[in-house]
C-alpha cells in the first residue's frame, strides 16, 4: 500500500508550507518533486503523485501557491479556471523556485527517499521543473507541456541535468510553431530530449480533463521512466517478475498466487478472442474458473524472442498443445477436437513498478480453426500450422503462397 500524508517543509527564509507526500509500498524509493498545474495541489496532482509512487518514486508535492493563499485545490469549471489564472499571474517565480530548492532539500533529507531526486512537473509546474533544472542540482528534470516556456530567458531554462520535455500535437497553448522553436532551442543541448504526441492536447497526462489522452499519456511515462530508471532506479528484474507469474499460471496452476504478482486493477486481453478481463475481481475469476485448469498435459510455450524494456516485456512465443478439453478462453465454445495444435503468440506485458498492469496477447485465430478442422483454408486466405513453423523455420516454410499474383522472383 502507497503512503500518503501532509508535511510541512520549512523554506529558505524561515517560513514554511505544506507538501503532500507519497511514499512507495518499499517504504522508501528515489525521489521526485512533483510540480503543479496552475489549479493547485488538487485531486489530479495527488493521483499523479501516486501514479509514481507505484513505479517505487517517494514523492513530494510542493503547495507552490502558499505565499498568497495556503492550499489552494481548485477543479475545471469556469469559476476556478478565472481563480486558477489569477495565482498563475499572480506568481512570484522567483521565489517559486526557491521553494522548489527548500522542498528538493527536505526530500533528500527523508528517509523515505534513497538520495536522488528528480523534478518533475506539469503546465506551470513543467516551466518550474525547466527553471529547477537550470538554478537548483535535480538528478532530473521532466516538464510536461510546460506553459510559455518560451517566455523565460533562455539561460533560465537551459537544461544543466538530464531532460526531457513532452508537447502535446495538438496543444493550443504550444502550437507548431512554438514547439519548433522549443526542439531548435533544445537541439544543442547534450542534456535535453523532447518529445511530441500526435493529437494530444494540453494536459493529456491528466485522467480528470477533458483533453486527457491515455495512449499518449501512457507513451510519455514510458519515456519519463527510460530517463528515470538508469540515473535513479528503482532496478526490477522485469524477465524475472514475467517468469514467476507465468510459473503461477502454468507451474501451479493457482489463480491466488497469479492474482498476486498484479497491480490492483489489472487488464488481460487475449485479442482475438476478448477473453480475458479487467480489476481483481474479474481477472481473477477468469484465472480460476477458465484458465489456469484448462490447459491440456502437453501444453508447451517455447520462446522465439524476448525484448526487455524500461516497463514492458514483449515475448514472442510458440504455442503448441492437443486439444483434448474444452478452452473456452482460446477456442471459445469449441467442444474439443483432439487435435495438435501450434500458435505464434506475441504478448505484450506491461508492469507498474514490480507489479503487472497488463498483457495484451496477439495470435491468429483463424489459423487455430483451419488446424481444429473447422475453417477451410481452400475457401479463405488462411493458414494453419505452417504459420507457426515458418517462425522456427524462416527458410523452411516457403513464403507467399496465399498470394494469388504472386510469381517467383528469377
Amino acid at each position: 500500500m502507497i503512503r500518503e500524508q501532509q508535511i510541512i517543509v520549512e523554506t529558505h527564509d524561515g517560513s514554511s508550507f505544506s507538501a503532500f507526500l507519497a511514499v512507495p509500498e518499499a517504504g522508501h524509493g528515489p525521489g521526485i518533486v512533483m510540480l503543479q498545474e496552475i489549479f493547485g495541489v488538487n485531486e489530479a496532482m495527488r493521483s499523479t503523485a501516486k501514479l509514481f509512487a507505484d513505479e517505487g518514486y517517494t514523492v513530494l508535492v510542493p503547495d507552490l501557491f502558499w505565499r498568497m493563499e495556503a492550499e489552494v485545490e481548485l477543479g475545471y469549471g469556469a469559476d476556478d479556471v478565472a481563480r486558477a489564472l489569477g495565482f498563475y499571474q499572480a506568481l512570484d517565480r522567483d521565489l517559486a523556485v526557491r521553494d522548489i530548492g527548500s522542498a528538493l532539500d527536505h526530500l533528500r533529507g527523508l528517509a523515505e527517499c534513497d538520495g536522488p531526486a528528480a523534478l518533475v512537473g506539469f503546465c506551470l509546474g513543467g516551466t518550474l521543473a525547466l527553471r529547477g533544472g537550470a538554478e537548483l542540482a535535480p538528478d532530473a528534470v521532466v516538464a510536461y507541456y510546460p506553459v510559455a516556456m518560451l517566455d523565460c530567458p533562455a539561460d533560465t531554462i537551459m537544461p544543466r541535468c538530464p531532460t526531457q520535455i513532452h508537447l502535446g500535437g495538438a496543444d493550443t497553448m504550444c502550437p507548431p510553431e512554438a514547439a519548433d522553436q522549443i526542439r531548435r532551442l533544445m537541439a544543442d543541448n547534450p542534456f535535453a530530449k523532447v518529445y511530441s504526441y500526435d493529437g494530444a492536447g494540453h494536459a493529456f497526462f491528466n485522467p480528470f480533463r477533458d483533453e486527457y489522452d491515455r495512449l499518449a499519456s501512457e507513451r510519455a511515462l514510458t519515456h519519463t521512466l527510460e530517463l528515470l530508471r538508469p540515473l535513479m532506479g528503482p532496478h526490477y528484474d522485469l524477465a524475472a517478475l514475467w517468469e514467476q507469474h507465468a510459473y503461477f499460471e502454468f507451474g501451479l496452476r493457482d489463480a491466488d498466487q497469479t492474482i498476486e504478482t498484479m497491480v490492483d486493477v489489472p487488464y488481460v486481453n487475449h485479442v482475438p478472442t476478448m477473453t480475458g478481463g479487467t480489476g481483481r475481481t474479474e481477472l481473477h475469476h477468469f484465472y480460476k474458473n477458465y484458465f489456469v485448469d484448462v490447459h491440456p498435459e502437453d501444453y508447451s510455450a517455447v520462446s522465439i524472442s524476448r525484448t526487455v524494456g524500461v516497463n514492458r516485456i514483449v515475448d514472442e512465443m510458440l504455442i503448441s498443445f492437443t486439444h483434448d478439453r474444452f478452452m473456452d478462453y482460446v477456442l471459445p465454445g469449441i467442444q474439443p477436437t483432439g487435435k495438435k495444435l501450434s500458435i505464434a503468440v506475441c504478448g505484450v506485458v506491461t508492469f507498474r513498478g514490480p507489479k503487472l498492469r497488463h498483457e495484451h496477447l496477439y495470435y491468429d485465430s483463424a489459423s487455430l480453426l483451419v488446424q481444429a478442422g473447422l475453417l477451410d483454408p481452400a475457401q479463405y486466405p488462411v493458414t494453419g500450422a505452417e504459420q507457426a513453423q515458418k517462425i522456427i523455420d524462416p527458410h523452411g516454410v516457403p513464403s507467399n503462397r496465399l498470394m494469388t499474383s504472386w510469381t517467383p522472383a528469377s
